[in-house]
């Protein structure tokens, strides 16, 4: 088996026993971002000398006796809105195509500390709006099980990443599902931790109040691994939670034994692929097998969590992306007057879908339009987070899909905005209502195509999220890790 084949926990495993150096893994995957990115387009640029070199630091400390974190030496890739210092951050938009941070972000500070070599940035959505990976100013990523596929976004160059082998780990931004639903298309495992359990300084701002930085994985330890590394306090952010971190990878053997499932019964509903709808039941009657206790429920604002997500964070991105002028820093366009440069700045800079938002939330946020549109959103969005408060009063954990369909076809929603907004549909309420959600892989759909499962906690409750993926797992017989990636037959792996 191929070192790009290894769960990070394997490799970790492999690296502290020193069966193998970290200068091997991480050329191990570079080969093999060399071999499959110029089909999938998850990198928007790599870093092959600065992930060789920290390998090869990694390497000196472990020979020298040095004890080194349990993560070191396991290579990781990073979504492109996340601040690294002194390397292109992009947020797959024409604006800041040649912006470079002065700053890392305190996730990246986090993995540098730890010394995992940094593989490259990864493609998203432009400033993370997007449901495809399409909207990407660069090029759109493909899902490396039918390149005819969306990967799902926003973080669809960082889900691609782990799903081709590309990455053993990856760093991911949610919005309102950007981990979650690509995460479910690609057949990976992705986290939106709670919000304010991650820190934000440093993820350039798409909605403030929504945008949380998550793992993605091939499993729940691995997930959980990365998670003890990024999750906890930090003073740069004030919404940053101060609870005690726990060890999210210590003891996850599942115990089932009269934890309370509630089914969502919302899935059922129009727009969701028979064949999700039943990968969900089936995942429900196998937690009652068991030992667990499933019961059914609705959530009362569940129709008008969209609504209300594209008011709130497009308002939110209108203020956020004000900042993009052409004055201070990133792309700019001469022009006769302050007025005129300031138009084509924002009009060449941005792309057709981070205009709609901004123009939607500027619409929201307008004098005579406030009160009815975004003051009202934000009094759902509270009501939303009452219905989960009342949900988790009679359940532990809450069951429904991740995407309502499999990976859809590159370009078949691409001009139809709402359609593209329809599938975010499993994803937006938790998001609204700040809770933990993971997505874990449900098997194939007839078509060949990756299911995944959505399972939801109560705030900081993600190892018991974590938990219950390893016992999904555990049961998901003869379908793979990965994907075979069958535009590589004739020429090996």
């Amino acid at each position: 088996m191929h070192l790009y084949e290894q769960t990070a926990f394997e490799l970790s495993r492999m690296l502290n026993s020193r069966e193998v150096s970290s200068v091997e893994v991480v050329r191990s995957f570079l080969e093999r971002i060399d071999e499959v990115d110029p089909h999938l387009k998850a990198f928007i640029n790599y870093t092959p000398n600065q992930a060789l070199e920290t390998a090869g630091e990694v390497d000196s400390k472990r020979i020298g006796g040095e004890k080194l974190p349990a993560l070191a030496g396991v290579p990781i890739a990073v979504k492109d809105n996340i601040s690294t210092m002194g390397l292109q951050t992009t947020c797959a938009s024409r604006i800041l195509e040649n912006y470079v941070p002065p700053f890392d972000a305190t996730v990246i500070s986090a993995i540098k500390k730890a010394k995992m070599p940094i593989l490259g940035k990864t493609n998203l959505d432009e400033f993370a709006m997007g449901s495809s990976t399409e909207n990407s100013a660069f090029f759109p990523t493909h899902n490396p099980w039918n390149l005819e596929r969306v990967p799902g976004g926003s973080s669809g160059g960082s889900v691609v990443a782990v799903a081709a082998g590309m990455a053993p780990l990856a760093l991911g931004s949610d919005t309102g599902g950007s981990i979650r639903q690509p995460a479910a298309m690609c057949g990976m495992t992705g986290l939106r931790p709670t919000y304010g359990r991650v820190s934000r300084y440093g993820l350039i701002a798409f909605a403030s109040s929504l945008d949380q930085i998550g793992p993605v994985s091939l499993t729940a330890l691995d997930g959980a691994l990365l998670m003890n590394l990024i999750a906890g306090y930090d003073p740069l952010d004030s919404t940053s939670l101060s609870d005690a971190v726990p060890d999210y990878s210590a003891r996850l053997e599942p115990d089932l034994n009269n934890l309370r499932i509630g089914v969502i019964r919302y899935d059922q509903g129009d727009g969701f692929d028979p064949e999700v709808t039943a990968a969900v039941y089936k995942a429900a009657s196998l937690l009652e097998e068991y030992g667990a206790r499933v019961g059914e429920l609705t959530l009362p604002l569940t129709d008008y969590g969209l609504s209300a997500y594209y008011l709130i964070a497009p308002s939110e991105a209108s203020s956020n992306l004000g900042r993009y002028d052409g004055v201070r820093y990133g792309f700019s366009v001469d022009a006769d007057s302050i007025e005129a440069m300031f138009s084509r700045t924002r009009g060449e800079g941005f792309g057709p879908e981070v205009k709609r938002r901004i123009m939607i939330g500027t619409y929201a946020l307008s004098a005579g339009y406030y009160d009815a549109y975004y003051l009202k959103a934000m009094k759902v969005r509270t009501m939303i987070r009452s219905d989960y408060e009342e949900a988790f009063k009679k359940y532990d954990l809450l069951l429904g899909a991740a995407s309502p369909t499999p990976a859809f076809r590159l370009g078949e929603k691409i001009e139809d905005p709402l359609q593209m907004y329809l599938s975010d549909v499993c994803n937006i309420t938790d998001a609204l209502a700040g809770v933990p959600s993971l997505a874990v892989p449900a098997g194939l759909h007839s078509s060949g195509l990756p299911v995944g499962l959505q399972l939801t906690a109560r705030p900081l409750k993600e190892k018991l999220l974590f938990k219950t993926a390893r016992f999904f797992e555990e049961h998901r017989k003869q379908v793979p890790l990965r994907p075979e990636l069958n535009f590589l037959e004739g020429r090996g792996r």
